[in-house]
């Protein structure tokens, strides 16, 4: 599990924020302290479908998540989305030599679109806000995205990136992730 953290509570997370501010610390060794959720944290819980914007109304050490705003992405099927066959391309430099193009992949675009759409969501949240703390959850590939496409204000307030997916569990189970993840 690959957790990055700036919470200034473990002295290794802080030795290692030192060799690198500003930036979230990748810490892949085991700890033994409990990962804390500040009081009032924003948390984003999500992937290229759906995402779940949360906030922490209990205290750092037991945190109560209540859903602020969903958002899920109405995908519908390929054959929906574009009719196109692949293309074919003909190399003039050798004769008769044919070779086929990839095929779009509509979905992949679709989540490309909402992550986008959920960054900038996330931004309009953290200036209406004014949120100190963020703690991004998402897979890999959804986590690189959002990363590109949050802006620097939101990335200032990123305290903790957690690569998991938990867009599908309750918010209680999510509860005792945020809080085993340390």
């Amino acid at each position: 599990m690959l957790i990055q953290s700036k919470i200034k509570g473990s002295e290794r997370t802080k030795e290692k924020y030192d060799r690198c501010p500003g930036l979230p610390v990748r810490c892949e060794e085991e700890r033994t302290d409990m990962m804390k959720v500040p009081h009032n944290a924003l948390i984003f819980v999500g992937d290229g479908r759906k995402a779940l914007f949360l906030r922490n109304v209990g205290d750092a050490i037991s945190p109560n998540l209540k859903t602020e705003q969903v958002f899920e992405d109405d995908n519908p099927s390929t054959h929906e989305q574009g009719s196109d066959r692949p293309g074919r391309l003909a190399e003039a430099a050798v004769p008769g030599r044919r070779s086929s193009v990839e095929p779009t992949d509509w979905h992949d675009i679709e989540e490309h679109r909402f992550v986008r759409k959920v960054a900038a969501a996330m931004e309009q949240m953290v200036r209406v806000s004014k949120a100190k703390a963020l703690i991004v959850v998402a897979p890999p590939r959804t986590l690189a995205e959002l990363r590109n496409a949050f802006h620097a204000d939101v990335k200032a307030c990123v305290v903790a990136e957690i690569n998991k997916d938990l867009t599908r569990h309750p918010v209680g189970e999510i509860e005792k992730h945020l809080t085993s993840e340390a």
